[in-house]
């Protein structure tokens, strides 16, 4: 992409062009969102609002119609093989729950062992926790070196006879770093285990096809990706999916219920009770329809192109210390650092009063901050819509902070 076209792109996103004073540089944590995306809710509300799936009048028809279709699309962005593998859920944090709760529980024994690594989130480590100490199972994480990266020497090592899962993120929130999960997820196939991908920060930004990963399961966020909060994406194998129990219940996700027994529905709709979130799927396809206009292979080129701009721009900057690995491109637009003297939250405070969103704090990746030896981080994350003149903003107001605390 060429600046000129960067300028045209922030222009649908409505609350770039509101605050234009403002470098959103968050990302990681909620993408901005285009006015395709609002415009398509706001129509959804307007011509299609009935209560999908229940009704046989035209309307609810209409909005089942517009959710499956969702569904469709999904399927289809991240290639799987058809919409009945694709689960709608709030977000990659209850879709992380779903598996371990639902098939953790159904395949997991006493001994067996539970594999993450250390880049873990939160949300794909908690939940792993939980199904470990249900089932008397172990926990265990694969290390990696200083820069975040994750050897197949170490993968290999960690795994054992008793390995039963694999949960591995597709893109660390923390270092940008990203594994290999078409690797990762053989090895695993190989010993015997099931592999599980959180994509909350690899679907937004590199394309993933599951059937050339071959994992067995994959998550992702819609308001990672310029989609609505509220709503997430749960892809699995047909057939494991097939044998899972559901993890809600009630309305929808039924066939027949008796006084003692209920048959629940097909898939997909075992996994949704409730009425569902129509708005956050129709939403999210508006935002799937964005990036396959836009293509990731522009999209790619353009970060890239600014991870490289923006690394070099931070390495100017006196007392900075940038965590994770000395190639610009294996952070893939996430740049966390700290700054000699100066907590983290004074850096987003002051950066802030510039007008300036980065996040502060431990991004939900307590583990990896102790490995990495640090408490707490600052953290910019970029988007195909950020600009270099942001980044180079950015630096700038860095280079002033420690004199404005009152340092040398």
């Amino acid at each position: 992409m060429k600046t000129e076209e960067i300028i045209r792109i922030r222009q649908d996103f409505p609350l770039l062009s509101q605050y234009p004073e403002t470098a959103y540089l968050d990302s990681a944590a909620t993408s901005q969102k285009p006015i395709q995306v609002l415009d398509r809710i706001e129509r959804y509300y307007r011509e299609e609002n009935a209560n999908p799936l229940r009704g046989l009048y035209s309307l609810s028809l209409k909005a089942t119609e517009a959710y499956e279709n969702a569904r469709k699309a999904a399927a289809s962005f991240i290639g799987a093989s058809g919409s009945e593998q694709i689960v709608f859920t709030r977000n990659a944090t209850e879709s992380l729950n779903l598996i371990a709760a639902s098939f953790g529980d159904l395949v997991l024994k006493e001994g067996d062992e539970i594999l993450i690594s250390i880049l873990e989130h939160h949300s794909n480590l908690l939940p792993w926790q939980q199904a470990a100490k249900r089932k008397g199972a172990v926990l265990k994480y694969v290390e990696c070196d200083e820069y975040g990266e994750i050897s197949r020497e170490a993968f290999g090592a960690a795994l054992s006879e008793r390995t039963k899962l694999v949960s591995m993120t597709g893109l660390s929130n923390v270092l940008g770093t990203a594994p290999d999960i078409k690797t990762f997820a053989a090895m695993a196939h190989e010993q015997g285990a099931y592999f599980v991908c959180d994509g909350a920060q690899s679907v937004p930004h590199i394309p993933v096809n599951v059937k050339d990963l071959d994992v067995d399961f994959l998550v992702f966020s819609g308001h990672k990706m310029l989609g609505p909060m509220g709503i997430g994406v749960l892809y699995g194998k047909e057939e494991l999916l097939s044998k899972m129990p559901p993890f809600l219940y009630g309305g929808e996700m039924i066939e027949y219920v008796t006084r003692d027994s209920a048959t629940y529905a097909e898939l997909p709709h075992k996994f949704e009770a409730g009425t569902v979130n129509a708005e956050g799927a129709v939403g999210l396809r508006a935002a799937m329809d964005y990036y396959n206009r836009l293509g990731f292979a522009a999209i790619e080129e353009w970060e890239n192109e600014l991870s490289e701009y923006a690394f070099q721009a931070l390495q100017s900057v006196p007392h900075l210390k940038l965590l994770g690995s000395p190639d610009p491109l294996s952070h893939h637009g996430i740049f966390t650092f700290t700054l000699e003297g100066v907590h983290p939250h004074d850096i987003s405070e002051i950066l802030s009063a510039d007008h300036i969103c980065v996040r502060a704090g431990h991004h939900c990746a307590q583990p990896l901050m102790k490995f990495l030896k640090v408490n707490s981080t600052a953290r910019a994350s970029l988007s195909f819509y950020n600009t270099k003149e942001e980044a180079d903003r950015l630096c700038d107001s860095l280079k002033t902070i420690r004199r404005r605390m009152g340092l040398s």
